[in-house]
């Protein structure tokens, strides 16, 4: 059974996933699924004993650690997003950051899907990062070491910070007593017009047309009823009107 990369789950027989949290178990559970021979999620403590693959679901900081305590001989990867593969030395070593929040009790076909940014120190290591990829159905791109926290931080303005600006709209809301399910659709639009068309298409709302006014009664608001997200808006504004410009 050939994947894409030119590796065969033959060839990768035994995977070892050191890491028992939400992102080792949905691991392990995943390539299981797709016929791969996995042992996990194992403790960060555990003998991966033959592995011919170790993969490491660890916190960043942990990554040299659990590294360093792998027997030599196995090609070694992680699952950061914002690490570099010094961490993994002096292991033949890749990365495998899947662009896609895991919860708990996540189905293997949760990455199906999904982007994945890979990295490898050897073509073999990129080879087999970019087979996982493939088996588990995301779309792997190479993203190098000196781009990987830009890569990573953009990740996390795309997710954690839209978490955090959707629990600002929810606050807000509450005060006029709209509940946070109302907001639902609008966001998803909102998403989906940013994915088809790109932010300066998909953007709405009074700063689009240069509504000053109403963008000058909405702080008003803002500051009257939840006065702590008054910076929050106010240099949401300016971003949004740069983006507006840019538009024209």
């Amino acid at each position: 059974m050939d994947l894409e990369a030119g590796i065969s789950v033959r060839e990768l027989d035994l995977i070892a996933i050191v890491g028992a949290g939400r992102l080792g178990t949905a691991l392990t559970a995943a390539l299981t699924a797709a016929g791969y021979v996995v042992r996990g999620p194992l403790g960060r403590d555990a003998d991966p004993g033959d592995a011919t693959v170790v993969l490491l679901c660890v916190p960043d900081g942990e990554i040299a650690a659990a590294a360093a305590a792998v027997p030599t001989g196995p090609v070694v990867g992680h699952c950061s997003g914002a690490t570099g593969l010094d961490a993994l030395a002096p292991h033949e070593a890749f990365s495998l950051h899947p662009l896609m929040t895991v919860p708990a009790g996540a189905p293997p076909s949760v990455f199906a899907g999904a982007g994945c940014a890979v990295d490898g120190t050897t073509p073999r290591a990129l080879d087999t990062a970019e087979a996982l990829a493939a088996a588990l159905g995301m779309r792997a791109t190479q993203v190098a070491g000196e781009d990987r926290v830009a890569y990573h931080a953009a990740a996390s303005i795309a997710s954690n910070f839209l978490v955090t600006l959707e629990g600002a709209a929810e606050r807000l809301a509450a005060t006029a007593g709209v509940d946070r399910s109302l907001l639902v659709p609008l966001v998803r639009a909102a998403v989906e017009n940013w994915a088809a068309e790109g932010a300066e298409r998909a953007l709405t709302g009074p700063i689009a047309p240069g509504d000053d006014e109403t963008v000058a009664r909405q702080r008003a608001a803002v500051e009257e009823r939840v006065p702590d997200l008054l910076p929050l808006f106010d240099a949401l504004v300016a971003a949004t009107r740069d983006l507006a410009a840019a538009a024209r």
